[in-house]
């Protein structure tokens, strides 16, 4: 395994026809760089944070989850652009990490915000970067990053987007918020699990690696 393929999170989607078709097609043009891609996730995570604070109905949370997706998409692209499309840059690291950490707190305090506990979103916001952190901690003692979850950023955008999704129908009929609580508790929770675990399988590691020098 390559250096390159340690430190990129395996996705499934990467392989799909559209978005190679669609990550060639831009890297073939001179704009959007790999970095201005990473850039707009954080301008489309504030249009779907606006939304959750200041609009938390039945629309509003349905084109909240588009924003959510679409935040993933050039999560997705911005690599791939890079990558595939041959347009790394030295700097690419710095613009791959940090407007996922923005973008990140901006649709989890939102999420907070929109069910009126902002503490929960700074729970939530703290813990998704530490899961960051533990993972880039481990690349830089020499071993794998670990992507995995159970609380990954794809699975906590999955989940805030189901919460989303799940919240609008309810919002429809009830007028009600316990779907969009529940989504944060469980961030909250899996996010935390995820740290926990992170943690847990680099030390086994970094014991093993002691043990056989």
């Amino acid at each position: 395994m390559t250096e390159n393929q340690k430190n990129r999170r395996p996705l499934a989607t990467r392989s799909s026809r559209w978005a190679q078709a669609l990550a060639k097609n831009l890297a073939q043009r001179s704009i959007p760089t790999p970095n201005q891609i990473s850039l707009l996730s954080i301008v489309v995570a504030l249009f779907g944070g606006l939304l959750l604070a200041f609009s938390p109905n039945a629309v509003g949370l349905i084109l909240a989850a588009l924003f959510i997706q679409l935040r993933l998409l050039c999560n997705l692209l911005d690599g791939m652009v890079a990558v595939e499309g041959g347009k790394k840059t030295a700097n690419g690291v710095l613009y791959n990490e940090i407007p996922d950490r923005i973008a990140d707190s901006v649709l989890i305090l939102a999420f907070a915000a929109a069910v009126g506990q902002p503490w929960l979103g700074w729970l939530g916001a703290l813990l998704a970067a530490l899961s960051a952190y533990i993972r880039l901690l481990g690349g830089s003692l020499g071993l794998e990053q670990r992507f995995s979850g159970p609380m990954a950023k794809p699975h906590r955008m999955a989940l805030l987007t189901a919460g989303c999704l799940i919240g609008a129908v309810e919002w429809q009929l009830w007028y009600s918020q316990y779907a969009l609580w529940l989504a944060l508790v469980l961030l909250i929770v899996g996010t935390l699990l995820t740290c926990v675990l992170r943690t847990r399988a680099i030390s086994r590691e970094l014991e093993t690696q002691a043990r056989s020098t």
